[in-house]
């Protein structure tokens, strides 16, 4: 099988993945976009491994809005420094 952009496979070996669709092509590694919503980069030694999927069946995973993250500790207030003063409570 040739993969190239655009191809829409699946691994053999990883079939929870789901059905892959081959986003980038460079050098010894292909990095494939699973159903599963992760991307992952394929190894080209490991080409054997991906047969060719139905186009139909690849379903890209549906990016979620980014959680605000929650503090798990209050943050520190701020110090602030008390003006200096004499003893006799005059400014400096």
């Amino acid at each position: 099988m040739i993969i190239k952009t655009g191809v829409v496979v699946c691994h053999s070996g990883a079939s929870s993945w789901g059905v892959g669709k081959v986003i980038e092509v460079a050098g010894l590694k292909a990095t494939i976009q699973f159903s599963d919503g992760t991307t992952r980069k394929i190894a080209s030694s490991h080409y054997a491994n991906l047969q060719p999927a139905d186009p139909a069946s690849f379903v890209a995973h549906q990016e979620h809005a980014p959680n605000d993250k929650v503090r798990t500790t209050p943050r520190k207030p701020k110090k602030t420094k008390a003006p200096a003063v004499y003893s006799d409570g005059t400014p400096r």
